[in-house]
Parts: structure tokens; sequence; C-alpha cells
């Protein structure tokens, strides 16, 4: 069987540094695909953040998800002696021949696109969402979805979520900045352009055109302010969704 696709992208927000990081790792027999979203706003973080990625990708081929998301935390919880602290949520998939193995701890996001419907996989880790299931009013439980509730640093094995996504579906991970930013309807609406899967010698085509067309439609909210955007597009082999080519628009 073919290997899968992938494919990242990532692009600063208005603050000084990009905090987000994205990486995949191949083995011969597995596709890792991961985004890390730094807390906070500085070179350290941004550093971090990419090192944990690199750490996750390379643990989660070898052992899985969990395993590797908890490394993350052993290394974050490291003590620093320059007194910086850093400190993420992430995502991480493990493409099977049968499934893709999702964990995730914080509000780093997983979709799956099956050609026809994109559907959210996981659950945001943060106060909103729990105020939101618990019937608190929209409003209120909007002005809390920033607190995440569980980050990489406080990572137990009982914070790290896990989720199957099928083998048939294109895999979509992103950081919060691309939620924000852009609507699901129209990041639907992206993938459905993209709607060949291979070209004449049976070879994904398109993945990293619609990478960096996800994170080019992350806008800025009302007050100027835009996240930093990351987004991996990771195509097992059995994928049929379509997602690949780009087509003109009218």
């Amino acid at each position: 069987m073919p290997a899968p696709q992938a494919a990242a992208a990532t692009r600063r927000g208005t603050r000084p540094y990009n905090a987000d990081a994205a990486r995949t790792w191949t083995t011969d027999k597995t596709t890792v695909a991961t985004v890390v979203d730094g807390i906070g706003n500085s070179a350290e973080v941004a550093a971090s953040s990419r090192l944990l990625a690199g750490v996750i990708a390379r643990v989660a081929a070898h052992r899985g998800g969990l395993a590797a998301l908890l490394t993350a935390a052993d290394l974050l919880r490291a003590p620093a002696v320059d007194g910086e602290n850093p400190d993420a949520v992430a995502v991480a998939a493990v493409a099977h021949d049968d499934v893709t193995a999702v964990h995730w701890i914080g509000d780093a996001r997983a979709y799956g696109w099956d050609g026809r419907r994109l559907r959210r996989y996981t659950t945001d880790q943060t106060v909103g969402e729990q105020l939101r299931r618990n019937g608190a009013p929209w409003d209120l439980a909007a002005d809390h979805d920033n607190w995440v509730r569980a980050t990489l640093r406080t990572a137990v094995i009982a914070a790290v979520y896990d989720v199957e996504i099928p083998a048939d579906e294109t895999v979509l991970l992103v950081s919060d900045g691309v939620p924000d930013g852009v609507p699901h309807d129209e990041l639907e609406a992206l993938l459905r352009r993209y709607d060949e899967p291979q070209d004449e010698d049976g070879e994904a085509v398109g993945l990293p055109a619609l990478a960096r067309g996800i994170i080019a439609a992350a806008r800025e909210d009302e007050t100027g302010y835009r996240d930093d955007a990351t987004v991996v597009v990771l195509r097992p082999a059995a994928a049929r969704g379509a997602v690949l080519r780009d087509r003109p628009t009218r």
C-alpha cells in the first residue's frame, strides 16, 4: 500500500513571533503528523514549540500519540536554568492502514474529510467548552474559549484525549488560529475546491496548496488581532476524500 501523503503550512499572526509549529515524520511502517501551539509569544516559546513538534512526531512514530504527548510533557517539566518555562497544547495523528489514531491536549483540533462533509473529531479542552456543555449561555461560554483546562506541561494520562478517524478520510490538524479565523463552512468550501485525489501517475497532488490556502484564509478579528495559524493535511493511503487539485473559481 502506498505511503500516506502529508503537507504542512504555518503563518505568523499579528504578534512578533509564530508560536505554532508543525511536523510530519514517516517511517517504513507509518506516517505521523503533529501541530503544537505554544502558549504566550516570545522567542523561547517559538523555539520550544518547534522542539516539541519534532519530539512528538518521532516518538509517536514508534510508540504512539499518547506516549509522544507525555514525553513532550516530561521535556517541558524539566527545570529551566534561565527561568523560562514555556507551555503548549498539541494534537498528533498516526496513520495506520485501517484507522488514523489521534491524541490531543488543549484546544488544537483534528478534523476528518470524507469528500462530502468536514467533521470535527476533537473537543476543545477549554473552560468555554466546559461551560457550553453544561448549559451556560453561549456568550458567557465564548468569553472563556481561550482559557485552556489542560496543557502539555500539566499533562497526565487522563488528560490526553484520543479518537479514531476512519482510514478513508483525509485528516486536518490545526492550531486554534485556523477555526478562530476561518468559519467551518468556509473551511469545508476550501476542501471542496481540491477534489481530485491523484494525478495520472496515481500520486497525491495539491496538498501543499490546500494547506497554504487554509492558513491564508484566516482573518483578523474585530480588534485587528489574528492568531498564528497552522495546519497539517494528512491523507492516508486509503483516503477517498478528494481535497487535492485546485479548481479555478467562477
